[in-house]
């Protein structure tokens, strides 16, 4: 790539953000993280979210066409943060409903002088889609941005193609930023390990089990990497507003690598529990954690929680599959750092913090 220190965009006004999928975990980092710096924020979602200065909530049904023309008819954002997406039964419907999300709400802006518009992906791109997730040949670990396609249908390929389309036509900059497992402050969420393995944890304490590690041998012996929200935002912002990362795609990590072996009794220790690794097979937390909704709606009620519905709080059907993997998957971040990102997390105080963000919400006791 070519590194260039010019402005992404020729946008030289005030700025206004629209954030597509606001109360989502990359969604609401990233309102915060808007927020914090001055930005007046747009924020679309299916329901709106709790009242912040600075924001105002846009809902809609990002699935109907005339719902998003409706919603966005009056606004003039100048950069526009996509962040997200509906899960499907089949890879043909996730990419008919996902890049159509993608399409209809650029479709609505076409017109009104974006600047430029972030993409938030995930390492599928490397790994392939969930019908044929690690199936095929992929390239080596770390995975770099320059590796080509997987020769497979997959709805952020999709997703891209409205994007470079839309950019080409509308003429805006753009830029796509590929997670790996991103932690966050969400509830509800299709896609969320940290309150997922909090809630695991205090079930296991309160029924005075171990904390049982649900994936593979892989997994609990090799590297790997994730991605907490707030980088995420952080990523996001500085390509947007940045010559350097217009019309690129980046990897988007915290910076360091760790084994599931030296995390697992971290995060056990936090929460007062006896721990078990890898024992022999992977031992899956949709299996392990079947039928436990009316212990987790006692405890609750017992703790005070604001969120009494298992399936609120914990996503163990994602969870398994992050762990379950039986591949190596560590990310590269030099492309970012060439262009000059230079954000970091050390992953084990993204998950303590976040714990305890969920406590002092009282949505873990």
């Amino acid at each position: 790539m070519t590194i260039d220190t010019a402005p992404a965009t020729a946008h030289d006004g005030p700025r206004t953000a629209l954030v597509v999928g606001a109360t989502g975990i990359a969604g609401s980092a990233l309102v915060e993280k808007l927020t914090a710096d001055g930005w007046p924020v747009l924020a679309l979602s299916r329901r709106p979210g709790a009242a912040r200065d600075g924001v105002r909530w846009l809902p809609a049904d990002l699935t109907s066409a005339e719902a998003v023309a409706a919603a966005l008819a009056p606004e003039h954002p100048t950069h526009v943060f996509f962040t997200a997406w509906s899960r499907q039964d089949t890879e043909e419907e996730n990419i008919s409903v996902n890049a159509g999300m993608v399409r209809d709400l650029l479709l609505a802006l076409r017109g009104k002088g974006i600047a430029h518009v972030a993409l938030m992906t995930g390492l599928k791109h490397y790994l392939g889609p969930f019908e044929a997730y690690a199936a095929g040949e992929m390239a080596d670990t770390p995975f770099h941005e320059e590796e080509p396609r997987l020769p497979v249908r997959n709805f952020y390929y999709a997703q891209e193609d409205e994007l470079f389309a839309a950019a080409a036509e509308q003429g805006f900059t753009w830029s796509v930023h590929r997670a790996h497992t991103v932690i966050g402050h969400a509830v509800g969420n299709a896609m969320n390990m940290g309150l997922t393995l909090a809630v695991q944890a205090s079930l296991c304490r309160e029924s005075g089990e171990p904390f049982v590690f649900p994936g593979s041998e892989t997994q609990w012996n090799g590297l790997t990497d994730m991605t907490d929200a707030g980088l995420l935002a952080e990523h996001m912002v500085w390509a947007s507003t940045t010559g350097a990362a217009a019309d690129e795609a980046f990897n988007i990590v915290n910076g360091d690598v760790f084994r599931w072996r030296w995390m697992w009794p971290q995060l056990a220790d936090y929460f007062g529990v006896s721990w078990e690794g890898f024992d022999q097979a992977p031992r899956p937390l949709e299996q392990a954690m079947a039928g436990r909704e009316a212990q987790w709606a006692e405890l609750a009620e017992r703790h005070g929680l604001v969120e009494p519905a298992l399936d609120r709080v914990a996503s163990w059907w994602h969870t398994d599959g992050d762990l379950g993997r039986d591949i190596e998957v560590v990310t590269d971040m030099g492309k970012s750092r060439v262009a000059g990102f230079t954000g970091y997390r050390r992953t084990v105080d993204a998950f303590i913090g976040l714990f305890e963000r969920y406590r002092a919400e009282h949505l873990i006791p």
